[in-house]
């Protein structure tokens, strides 16, 4: 057999390969966007286990990601189990890790805990990360999760110049959820007196937003 020969059939074994690659990852992603645990099971099963299980669709879009996204926590666990990426950034910069913690998807943040490879490094697309989101959005018992089982940093930044304390103040409406994640923060060590760009701190916002039964817990802790 030529050269010329050789390097054709290999050529073509790849091209080959990789089209039943990129088939795989877009059956694998429909699965977990149906939250069809048994075609994941059978996908991965051709696959051979890990070998599509991070394939991105044209957004970045990992199965993981869209199962989280779509709150389908079986697929979702079925898939960290499986190995998948749980730091795989899409185009927008959401990772799994993030997401979940944005949506307060807690049965997927507990295995992605379980698991240990979480990247606390990564942000969301305001430069946050997955407790800001959390606080802002109500999540109580994700917040309470990443306090108490991670290793996330309580008084994070983000680009808008927000702590989770300052975004759920912020961005919260000071019923029974914020005024509960206030609660937590301060609990876990939230810096109270630290404000946003403009100095403006979370017991001013609060006072300013009306939200009383906030207001009354940052100021027992101290907040000034």
């Amino acid at each position: 057999m030529n050269r010329r020969l050789l390097l054709s059939i290999i050529g073509a074994i790849i091209a080959v390969s990789n089209d039943a690659f990129a088939s795989n990852g877009r059956d694998l992603r429909d699965a977990a966007a149906r939250s069809d645990i048994r075609a994941l099971a059978k996908v991965l099963e051709i696959s051979g286990g890990r070998a599509s299980i991070d394939d991105a669709d044209a957004r970045g879009q990992t199965a993981l990601l869209i199962a989280i996204e779509r709150g389908h926590d079986a697929a979702a666990i079925a898939l960290i189990d499986a190995g998948a990426d749980i730091n795989a950034q899409a185009a927008n910069r959401d990772t799994p890790w993030l997401l979940a913690g944005a949506e307060g998807r807690v049965a997927a943040l507990k295995r992605m805990l379980e698991g240990g490879k979480i990247d606390y490094g990564k942000r969301n697309r305001y430069g946050g990360n997955a407790l800001i989101p959390a606080a802002h959005r109500g999540h109580v018992k994700a917040v309470r999760l990443l306090l108490e089982a991670s290793k996330i940093d309580v008084d994070h930044v983000n680009d808008l110049g927000w702590t989770a304390l300052l975004e759920a103040v912020i961005l919260g409406d000071g019923g029974v959820a914020h005024t509960e994640i206030a609660r937590l923060l301060v609990a876990h060590g939230a810096d109270v007196s630290l404000g946003d760009r403009e100095g403006v701190t979370p017991l001013a916002h609060a006072r300013r937003r009306g939200q009383s039964a906030v207001v009354a817990l940052l100021e027992k802790a101290g907040a000034r």
